[in-house]
């Protein structure tokens, strides 16, 4: 299904009904929506793990401006600002109140974004595998550690020089230690995917290189759950330290994965998906 929000057509799917049969009433379940990767993938990396909540919630997922099947909107659109706007418009317009919102890596900066500047929109937000500013420094280290010296050469050649070029040799050399499990390297779901590669190589080169949501995250109100590999290359553990050290303590669930890497409800599914069940039904 697409909805025009602004100026552009955005896609979004949904799994499980919002209001559903309980004896002689109708239940209100809660809507968890989810900020897909990237930039410049789309939500299908979500599926099918996340289908799973659809018994204690509505799930939405939603393709963002210019990525997946949104509408291509020109690059002068492609900025968190619009991608954070996007997501309070989107549920304004379909009348989705307090929604749970999921943002894993990419999409934790959307989430981040439009959290901090709605932040009695969300009635709880759930960033995985990301961070609140790139550490390269990190990443390099961690691919190093994990893939050894030709990994941290070809990180380095991708991620300060985003290009076709590049990004092919990366591909065949980094995404595979991305997890464990594979699930990102020459797999069913990287083939399912729409890809933008003109919007990623454009935020890598630029606003990817200078955003800094830190002083975002002082805005939080609402509570929040930190997923996190042990082992993730591009946001290692330390980015999500960042992150928990500043959201007041009453709000934060901080939850580490050893044997797991990046977008850990791929590399422990089990583990992952009970922690974000009990986190989304606690009161």
């Amino acid at each position: 299904m697409r909805i025009k929000i602004g100026d552009s057509w955005l896609f979004f799917d949904v799994e499980g009904a919002k209001l559903r049969p309980d004896g002689p009433r109708v239940k209100e379940l809660p809507t968890l929506l989810l900020l897909h990767g990237g930039p410049g993938f789309d939500h299908s990396s979500y599926k099918p793990a996340m289908s799973a909540l659809a018994d204690i919630a509505q799930v939405v997922y939603l393709d963002h401006r210019g990525q997946g099947r949104s509408d291509r909107v020109c690059p002068a659109r492609w900025r968190l600002s619009n991608w954070a706007r996007d997501v309070k418009d989107f549920c304004d317009a379909l009348e989705i109140t307090k929604p749970v919102v999921v943002g894993n890596s990419f999409g934790g900066f959307v989430a981040i974004a439009y959290a901090a500047h709605n932040p009695s929109h969300p009635a709880k937000l759930i960033l995985s595998s990301t961070a609140a500013r790139m550490r390269l420094d990190r990443s390099y280290d961690a691919f190093e550690r994990l893939g050894g010296k030709p990994a941290r050469e070809v990180a380095q050649r991708f991620w300060e020089n985003p290009s076709e070029q590049t990004i092919a040799e990366y591909r065949r050399v980094c995404l595979p230690l991305y997890n464990r499990s594979r699930a990102l390297g020459d797999s069913d779901m990287v083939r399912r995917t729409i890809f933008n590669f003109e919007l990623m190589f454009d935020f890598i080169s630029g606003e990817g290189r200078t955003f800094d949501l830190r002083p975002d995250l002082r805005r939080l109100e609402c509570p929040t759950l930190i997923l996190a590999g042990e082992d993730d290359p591009i946001f290692p553990i330390a980015d999500a330290r960042d992150i928990a050290d500043a959201i007041s303590p009453s709000l934060l669930r901080f939850e580490r994965f050893a044997n797991a890497s990046h977008g850990v409800y791929r590399d422990a599914p089990e583990q992952a998906l009970r922690v974000i069940r009990e986190f989304i039904q606690q009161s």
